[in-house]
């Protein structure tokens, strides 16, 4: 193992794979300045900083950054697992639910828990040639004010083998 191999974290690599993915396929997610705050096999987090490009009217997060957020959050997770695996597996989310209980008044964390969940469809996605699908969860904290959420979302993660 190299010195720059030991230098660079888990989490700075997911940070940089999903600036990547933004730069090349999603501009919003480059443009907002998505990072993972955490990445654990049960967790990951995922920061958006409440700047002037993110700011509503209001001077809280705009509720499309928040959405950003959320789907940042367990598609991150998911393309995190799907590179551990060998087989080419697409994903889509289905649908969103979003329910925003106070405003985001500071950087906001993103967080999905339900990696055992989401590995366990990855691999269902590899060993089928069907599509499948699960719902998840993704709650938004302002930590640097309150641990209670701002907002909670639903999304459905949506995979397929490619063959």
């Amino acid at each position: 193992m190299n010195w720059l191999t030991k230098l660079i974290t888990e989490k700075t690599r997911e940070t940089l794979a999903l600036r990547w993915f933004g730069l090349t396929r999603i501009p919003l997610l480059f443009y907002v300045g998505v990072t993972v705050a955490e990445v654990s096999p049960d967790r990951l987090v995922v920061r958006i900083p409440l700047r002037r490009k993110t700011r509503n009217h209001m001077g809280s997060m705009y509720f499309g950054a928040l959405c950003i957020g959320a789907d940042c959050a367990a598609g991150a997770f998911a393309m995190y697992l799907i590179r551990q695996q060998p087989a080419n597996i697409s994903l889509v989310f289905k649908d969103f639910n979003a329910e925003f209980l106070k405003r985001a008044e500071g950087d906001v964390d993103f967080c999905c828990s339900q990696g055992k969940e989401i590995a366990e469809l990855v691999a269902q996605a590899a060993a089928s040639d069907e599509r499948v699908e699960r719902q998840f969860e993704v709650i938004a904290t302002v930590p640097s004010l309150s641990d209670e959420p701002v907002a909670r979302f639903k999304l459905t993660l949506s995979l397929k083998r490619r063959t």
